[in-house]
């Protein structure tokens, strides 16, 4: 059965985007059949990290929910654009770039239960392995449905005061929700800092397991989004980190973990 995984951040600029393309492309790489769905509708742009350019979309997420098009319509395979070779395949949904698109969801919103339900029949329909949902920053009603279906939620997360405040409403609420495996990464750390001091405050502040320390990575910010690390740079010890989080998530993400 298939994995699904929310990776969410409680505020925007943490990475939370390219450490969802970079787990992706991990689990493709290892042989899985992985989907990426982009449901930060209201600031959409992972497409960009996966090889989509905006104008390249001509089916998206918005047009599943106000459009009545099934989702597996708008799923794209992605898996020949990324530079490299993928032992797996790697589809992607997108959101729309299309302004007037996103001014309705700011506006009307969204049914996020029909959401929820396509993303289950997506699974079947792609016979995925794993799917990950990048999320809109912060909590509201769409981030809450898609943590209650996800077996895992991956927070991310920088070593800054706003981001460590805000990160623990965001553990706690998963807790509530019961979310069957929750992991923090701390994104961004800079070089001054022991990860593992880092590692062992966040864990007792929030009494959630670390799956990573990242540093902050000069090669990662001149990438900027222009394709997906773990594949630009597969010897880099940043990249070996995002296939050990990818694997822990695959591994323990699982309904019967």
């Amino acid at each position: 059965m298939a994995s699904i995984v929310s990776v969410h951040s409680f505020r925007g600029g943490t990475g939370k985007s390219n450490t969802t393309a970079n787990l992706a492309a991990s689990l493709a790489a290892s042989g899985r059949r992985v989907g990426v769905i982009d449901a930060d509708i209201q600031s959409p742009g992972i497409h960009v990290i996966l090889g989509l350019a905006g104008d390249e979309i001509r089916g998206s997420l918005n047009d599943f929910l106000w459009h009545g098009r099934d989702l597996r319509d708008v799923a794209l395979d992605v898996t020949d654009r990324q530079g490299a070779p993928l032992a797996g395949r790697l589809y992607l949904i997108p959101s729309s770039m299309e302004p007037g698109e996103i001014t309705r969801v700011l506006r009307e919103g969204y049914d996020a239960q029909r959401l929820t339900a396509g993303l289950r029949d997506l699974v079947n329909q792609l016979d995925l392995d794993v799917l990950l949902i990048d999320t809109h920053p912060g909590l509201n009603e769409e981030t809450l449905l898609s943590l209650v279906i996800s077996h895992a939620l991956v927070i991310v997360m920088r070593p800054d005061r706003q981001d460590y405040e805000g990160t623990g409403i965001t553990a706690r609420v998963a807790q509530e929700l019961e979310v069957p495996r929750i992991l923090l990464v701390v994104n961004k750390a800079p070089a001054t800092l022991d990860p593992a001091a880092v590692a062992a405050r966040v864990e007792q502040a929030y009494g959630v397991p670390v799956a990573a320390v990242l540093p902050h990575s000069d090669e990662l910010m001149s990438l900027a989004s222009e394709g997906v690390f773990v594949l630009r740079y597969p010897d880099h010890p940043l990249s070996a980190a995002y296939r050990r989080i990818a694997e822990t998530v695959a591994a323990r993400s699982g309904p019967d973990a």
